[in-house]
């Protein structure tokens, strides 16, 4: 893993692993990708709600732990984009980085396998108004950003033009990868949203929001020349993929996991 001034480099794998969400299970996808699947010298990157924030920061320290040496055997490493599950602080204040896993900051730029992969968290949570009712909710009325949570009201994605001037000067996106989607993509349904939106009188614009942000992402790659050939995503724990405007795109089931070719 190489950081420099723009992307974080991965110049020893040799292959690309997109995950589903994980929704805290990551000793579980290390296993699946490292014992069951075998897989080495590999970049397994999750979509989103990885599950960073339900617990105190010393327990994902003791999960890295844990996990660490079986990545190193197997010379893998893994890296989370943020999701609506997710403490945002873990991906900000800065992101977390360990030699075989790191957080992602929204609009983070991965070089690896001959990719550009642009990175960009965030969704919104539809049953927000239970996660806000149940016990274990807490208003932030602390310094300490990483205290234990259910919900985090900034968890929407961002649309960051000035983030996307800088990209556009210094890379050649070919690959994205984010927690949402935009709005041609499925899925398309407000079915599932209809008893929830009866009880979150907002909940309707928010998602319109959120998708809009992943448009105006999509339009800003198409408008630039970025030679963008794959998107992948997670968040409505189903399975599809459809090429569109000669772009793959493609919905990952929980765990679900596809490589980049």
């Amino acid at each position: 893993m190489v950081l420099q001034d723009g992307f974080i480099g991965f110049p020893h794998a040799k292959s690309i692993v997109v995950s589903g969400d994980i929704h805290g299970d990551i000793a579980l996808l290390v296993n699946k990708c490292c014992v069951q699947y075998g897989m080495t010298d590999t970049l397994i990157i999750v979509a989103g709600d990885c599950g960073f924030g339900f617990e105190r920061p010393g327990y994902y320290e003791a999960i890295y732990n844990r996990c660490s040496s079986r990545l190193s055997k197997a010379n893998c490493w893994l890296a989370f984009v943020r999701g609506n599950h997710d403490n945002p602080a873990y991906f900000e204040n800065p992101p977390v980085k360990h030699q075989r896993w790191m957080t992602l900051a929204d609009y983070t730029v991965i070089k690896a396998c001959g990719h550009s992969i642009l990175c960009v968290g965030g969704a919104t949570s539809i049953d927000r108004t239970r996660r806000m009712e149940a016990k274990q909710y807490r208003l932030q009325k602390t310094d300490d950003p990483f205290m234990p949570n259910v919900y985090w009201p900034s968890e929407q994605p961002v649309y960051d033009e000035k983030k996307l001037d800088s990209i556009n000067e210094k890379f050649a996106i070919d690959v994205v990868i984010t927690h949402t989607a935009p709005s041609f993509c499925e899925l398309t349904s407000h079915f599932a949203l209809e008893d929830w939106a009866m009880l979150d009188s907002r909940l309707m614009d928010d998602v319109k929001h959120e998708r809009k942000v992943m448009d105006d992402l999509y339009n800003y790659l198409y408008s630039k020349n970025h030679p963008l050939s794959y998107w992948y995503y997670g968040h409505f724990h189903e399975s599809w993929h459809a090429r569109i405007d000669d772009v793959m795109f493609h919905m990952l089931d929980i765990m679900e996991l596809i490589e980049i070719r």
